[in-house]
This record gives structure tokens, sequence and C-alpha cells, in this order.
């Protein structure tokens, strides 16, 4: 039998064992390439926890959405592939305007010009990742809504509803 500091020692030299072996094997690289954006999802998710937890003021909202965002769009272009930056560069102004606009929610007294700012910057990025989404496959998604969305208004669109002798406009 041996005793409770014996099995201690043995199950530290089985972790430390099993550390070694993972970290030869690449484990820890392959996590450590693929998962960093989401540590700073988690960083941005800690500082909104420290706001909702009233441990800081509404101000450290502003750089914890736009990390989220920021992680979120790491992630992304992690898992596809970098050449998506070409095309996603406007999230990094949607991660600001995240920002601003959470600090405009949470923040009392409400601050003068930030809802603006935000609803703009937000406005401009979605309009620049539209544009930027056109020089892609989006293009065929886009036609196809279009053409779906025509046919919904030609074949009669609530036309069951409708009564006798209704003109429209």
């Amino acid at each position: 039998m041996s005793s409770k500091s014996d099995v201690k020692l043995g199950l530290f030299i089985v972790v430390a064992g099993l550390v070694i072996l993972l970290g030869k094997l690449g484990v820890f690289g392959f996590l450590g390439r693929t998962l960093w954006p989401l540590a700073i999802v988690v960083v941005g998710l800690l500082i909104h926890l420290l706001y909702f937890s009233g441990r800081a003021r509404a101000a450290v909202l502003i750089p914890g959405g736009i990390l989220v965002v920021y992680g979120l769009l790491f992630g992304i272009c992690n898992l596809w592939g970098w050449g998506m930056m070409s095309f996603l560069w406007p999230v990094f102004l949607l991660g600001i305007a995240v920002g601003a606009y959470e600090y405009y929610l949470f923040e009392s007294p409400k601050p003068a010009g930030v809802l603006p700012f935000a609803l703009i910057l937000g406005l401009v990025s979605l309009v620049l990742l539209f544009f930027t989404l056109l020089h892609t496959g989006a293009i065929y998604v886009l036609a196809i809504l279009l053409i779906v969305l025509g046919l919904w208004f030609i074949l009669g669109r609530g036309r069951t509803g409708r009564k006798k002798g209704y003109g429209g406009w």
C-alpha cells in the first residue's frame, strides 16, 4: 500500500508525461494555431462580465464589443482561410460600431453623439461589406434572392386575402 504522498507524486508524474507526450505529438501547437481567436472572444466576454457584474463602468464595453467581433472575424478567417480577409475587412469597422453601440446602450446618462457615430459607422461597414462581397460568389446568391423575391411578387404574394375591387395604391 502506498501513502497519499506517493499517489500524488505518481499522479503528477503521469500528468507530466502526458503533457510532454501531447506536446511532442503537436497537440498543443495545433490547438494554439486553431483556437487562438477563441481566446480573443473569451477576453471580450470577460470584459462584458466585468460590466454586468457591476465591477466596471460601461466604457469597458467598447473594447469588449470590439474584441468579441474581431475574435469572431479571426476565427472565420482561421477556419476558412486568411484570403477571406480581402473582403471581410469592413468587419473591423463593424467591431468599433458594436463596441460604441453597447456603450451607448448601457451608459447612463446617454452620451451625446455616440449613437449617431455607432449607427453611421455600422452602416458604412455593412455597405462596404456588401460591395466587397459582390466581388465574390455572393453576387450569385444576391441574384438568386432577387429572382425569388421577384417571382414571389409576380406569382401573387398574398392574393388570396384581397377583396374584389381593391386597386392597391
